[in-house]
This record gives structure tokens, C-alpha cells and sequence, in this order.
């Protein structure tokens, strides 16, 4: 039995609607004499599996060993087929590509006329819709067209192309030079988190000034601009400057809702961008900000003109239900939030063919922030072992290290005392393991190390010696960052006035006036 994630074929048959599926099968007896076909037979019976086996499918007689891989991949391609025809399915990008196939078939046929009628409007339906690529593709066929279809104008139409492609090439490489240094910032991003020290501030300073092409911004078109704010916000938040990440991601959500057109034609960059600024947002506690940006968004994916279909439904699902419970953080309101946990488990489920690892973990990290906030420790603990125990993730370190240290302070709080040695030991090798033991860290395990030691009555003086210490990383360009992730000092507030960590929250939230 093959599992059902590395079939691709299976996995594409049941991320089909039903809608698409009905057309799948009208689009196959178009002509009326594909009704038996095998590969029908083949995609009826995958619909119905509940996983992949490819046992069945043999013992089924639809097809033989040998043909089976055959059969799969023209039912693979028939598929794309028809879903390439469904109307939802049809955005610009998808309708230039087929003018450039009319077109092209009309070359073949020595109908050049026909076809650079098709391509000039093809052309210029891509440069208004900032499909430079495409468009560099078309005036380079153009090229060729116009040098087997001679007419009077050839000089001039020779003069035209040549400075189009000029310009069109310039501007692809530009795109391309910053859509490199944005996707090396993202994945430094990812695998490592924030810079840790003088040694990594400088090394990706030095990469980032060595790779940002010169440029000038007025002539910059709106693909362009996207790729420069985009590396700009990766550059801010990993040296932690992040209100240098508010301002590109504003301007990067600005640049949409300057050009709204481009909305529609790419959603994902849209959603995308919307959720860095909520991050940053939330980084600078900008709460009044944050509820504003966050209903905007929902306002737009729930208008009917936003585009549908799976992969913007798993993102948006993801962004707005991360932010939400960030809004929770933001203002206290823990147990407001904690009806979340079903609907993002609910989510997660429904959406998992779609959302890699690390976003599900993180989603976990802070369903366990939620329990932990709400006093409710169990829950947190069990949370946090889902990440502390899984052997896949590989990215965002940062995470792993935190989330050991929220269990070693959820633990003493729930008052697992055998459980916290354990706890302890680990979590100091796994911090040793990683080098990442900063300060805060060193700080909080040296706390809760020294608690079989402490007196009751010396309790308090022990969480004030701890607070004053941590207090002077709160604005520390490398220690801030695990406040981030825990805000510890609210946690030893809660514990010098006797309050809940919710309301510490809350009275922060209340008192800051934007």
C-alpha cells in the first residue's frame, strides 16, 4: 500500500469539489464514446477509496500491472485538462497563456497576420496586468513572426520590438534580482529565525547591501515594488527592527490597495502581505491598528469578487485565525479566544494537504499561549508536546527552543515538580545542542532550577530578583525577541500582585494610548 500523501494522483482526485468533479466527467463524454473508458473507471474508484491502495486497483480488473502507471498519468493530465477549463480557474495569467497557444497554432499554419493580431493584444493585456514575463515571450515570437512576414512597415515594427524587449528585459531582471534576495532572506527566515548576535547582524547586513540591485523607484512597476518591499520586511524582521517590518509591509498592502485590479490576480501575494503587517503590528503591540487592519482583510477575502479555490481557502484560514489569536494575546482577552481552538483544529484538519509543518506548529505554540494565558496549564503542556515531540520539523529553530521553555514554566505552574527536573535537563541540552542559549534563557532555567532550594516565604524576592534581571533584555537588540514568543514578564508580574497573567495583560493594553 502506498501512502495516500505520495500519490499524487490520489491526492489531486480528492482535493476536487464536487462541481469539478461533475465536470470532470462531462468534460470525459464530451463525445460520447469515453463513457468506459479505463481511465474513468480508474478516477471513479480512486473517489471512492478513503486511502490509496494499490491492491484494489488491480483486483478491480480495471487495468494490468503494467499499464497502471500509464493509465494514472493520462487520467492525471486529463484531469488538469478539465480543470484548466472550469471557469474558476480562468484569471488573466491562464487567459494570456491560451491567447499565446491560438497564436501560435495560427503561426504554424502560415496565418502570420491572424496571429500577431492575437499577440499584440495579448501583449498588451499582459503589461497592463504586470505579466512581464509573458510579454517578453510574445514580443520575442513576434520577432520571429515578423521576419517571414514582410510588409512596408517592417523598419519601424523592427525599431518597436527591439525597444520593447530592451525595456521588458530590463525590467524581468530587476524582478529577478529582487525576488532572489527576498527568497534568501525568507528561507534565512525560516531556518534560523532572528539574527543572534554582532556575528549575524553582520553577515546578513553584508549579504543583504551586496545582493539589493541599484534601482530607481520611479520606475519601478508594480511587480517590481512588490519584491523590494518584500525583501526590505524580510530584512527588518530578521535584525528585529520591526518597525522598519511595519513600514514595508504596509507599503506592500498599500501598494494593493493602490492598485486594486491587482487584488484579484494575485490573492496570495495579497493575503500574504496583509498577515506580515499583522505580524508587525502585533510585534509593536499596535493593538487599535491591528483590529482595524485584521476586519479589513476579512472584509475583502469575504467579498464575492475575492477569488475561490483551495489553496487561497487554506491560506486565508491559516493568516486570519493566527492573527486572531495574536489579537487575543494582544489585549488579554484569553479566554475570549479560546473558542478558537476548535476552529483552528477543525482547520488544520480540513486544510492539511495544503499547510506545511511548521505553520501547524506554530498554530499549536499558540493554542498552548492561549491555555497557558488562561491559567488552564494541562492543556498547554499537551500542546507543546506536539512540537517538543515531533521529529520532522525542520525549520524555525527559534520555535523549538521556545516552546521547550513555555512546557519548563507551564510545568512548575501546574505544579509537576518531577516532571520540571526532567523537564529541565532536556530543554538545558537541547538549548546547548541548538547554541541558542541566550541570556533570558539562561535566566529563567537558572530560576527554575533553583526552586527546590527557595523557601516559600522567599518566593517572592526570588520572582522581583528574576523580573529586574530580564527587564533590562526587554529592548535588547538580540534578547528582546523572547518576549515574542512568551512574555515572561507579565507571567512574574502576575506572580508579584497576585493577579492573573490575563489581566496584567489587559491593564498593559488599556493603558497604552495610540
Amino acid at each position: 500500500m502506498t501512502n495516500a500523501h505520495k500519490d499524487a494522483l490520489f491526492v489531486l482526485v480528492k482535493s476536487l469539489s464536487k462541481s469539478e468533479k461533475r465536470q470532470f466527467k462531462l468534460y470525459v463524454g464530451r463525445l460520447g464514446v469515453n463513457t468506459d473508458a479505463k481511465f474513468l473507471a480508474l478516477f471513479n474508484l480512486l473517489d471512492k477509496m478513503r486511502s490509496y491502495d494499490e491492491r484494489q486497483i488491480l483486483e478491480s480488473g480495471i487495468v494490468k500491472k503494467a499499464q497502471l502507471s500509464n493509465l494514472k498519468a493520462h487520467l492525471y493530465k486529463q484531469i488538469l485538462v478539465s480543470l484548466r477549463l472550469n471557469p474558476v480557474n480562468q484569471n488573466i495569467r491562464v487567459q494570456i497563456r491560451e491567447q499565446l497557444d491560438f497564436a501560435t497554432i495560427l503561426y504554424q499554419k502560415g496565418l502570420y497576420k491572424q496571429s500577431l493580431k492575437i499577440l499584440d493584444k495579448a501583449k498588451t493585456v499582459a503589461i497592463e496586468n504586470e505579466e512581464k514575463n509573458v510579454a517578453y515571450e510574445i514580443v520575442e515570437f513576434e520577432k520571429i513572426i515578423e521576419t517571414q512576414y514582410i510588409t512596408r512597415s517592417i523598419p519601424d515594427r523592427a525599431d518597436e520590438l527591439a525597444v520593447q524587449a530592451k525595456e521588458l528585459s530590463a525590467q524581468n531582471v530587476m524582478t529577478s534580482k529582487l525576488s532572489n534576495l527576498s527568497l534568501q532572506l525568507y528561507g534565512m527566515m525560516l531556518k534560523v529565525g532572528y539574527v543572534r548576535g554582532d556575528e549575524d547582524l553582520k553577515k546578513v547586513k553584508s549579504y543583504f547591501d551586496s545582493h539589493m540591485p541599484n534601482y530607481s523607484l520611479e520606475s519601478l512597476g508594480f511587480r517590481e515594488k512588490l519584491w523590494l518591499y518584500k525583501a526590505h520586511l524580510w530584512y527588518s524582521l530578521l535584525i528585529q527592527d520591526f518597525l522598519s517590518a511595519y513600514k514595508y509591509a504596509s507599503k506592500w498592502v498599500d501598494l494593493f490597495y493602490d492598485h486594486e485590479e491587482m487584488i484579484a490576480l494575485n490573492p496570495v501575494f495579497y493575503l500574504k502581505g496583509n498577515h506580515y503587517l499583522l505580524e508587525s503590528l502585533f510585534f509593536v503591540k499596535y493593538a487599535s491598528q491591528f483590529r482595524e487592519t485584521l476586519h479589513r482583510l476579512e472584509t475583502q477575502v469575504e467579498n464575492p469578487s475575492f477569488p475561490q479555490n483551495d489553496n487561497i481557502a487554506s491560506l486565508a484560514f491559516l493568516y486570519i485565525n493566527s492573527n486572531k489569536l495574536n489579537l487575543h494575546f494582544l489585549e488579554g482577552t484569553f479566554d475570549k479566544g479560546l473558542y478558537l481552538v476548535n476552529v483552528v483544529e477543525y482547520g488544520i484538519k480540513k486544510h492539511r494537504e495544503r499547510i506545511d509543518e511548521h505553520h501547524i506548529m506554530l498554530l499549536y505554540y499558540k493554542i498552548a499561549c492561549l491555555y497557558f494565558g488562561n491559567g488552564d496549564n494541562k492543556n498547554c503542556i499537551a500542546y507543546l508536546k506536539r512540537i517538543i515531540s515531533n521529529k520532522n520539523l525542520k525549520m524555525r529553530e527559534d520555535l523549538m527552543c521556545f516552546a521547550r521553555v513555555l512546557s519548563l514554566v507551564a510545568h512548575y505552574e501546574a505544579g509537576m515538580d518531577y516532571h520540571l527536573e526532567v523537564q529541565l535537563k532536556s530543554t538545558y541540552k537541547f538549548l546547548l545542542k541548538m547554541n541558542d542559549l541566550h541570556a533570558v534563557q539562561k535566566e529563567m532555567i537558572k530560576f527554575l532550577r533553583s526552586l527546590g532550594d527557595i523557601y516559600p516565604h522567599e518566593l517572592k524576592d526570588e520572582f522581583q530578583k528574576l523580573y529586574n534581571e530580564l527587564k533590562k533584555y526587554e529592548n535588547h537588540p538580540y534578547e528582546k525577541r523572547a518576549f515574542l514568543y512568551l512574555d515572561i514578564l507579565s507571567w512574574l508580574e502576575s506572580h508579584l500582585q497576585n493577579k492573573p497573567v490575563s489581566q496584567i495583560i489587559r491593564e498593559k493594553a488599556m493603558a497604552v494610548t495610540r
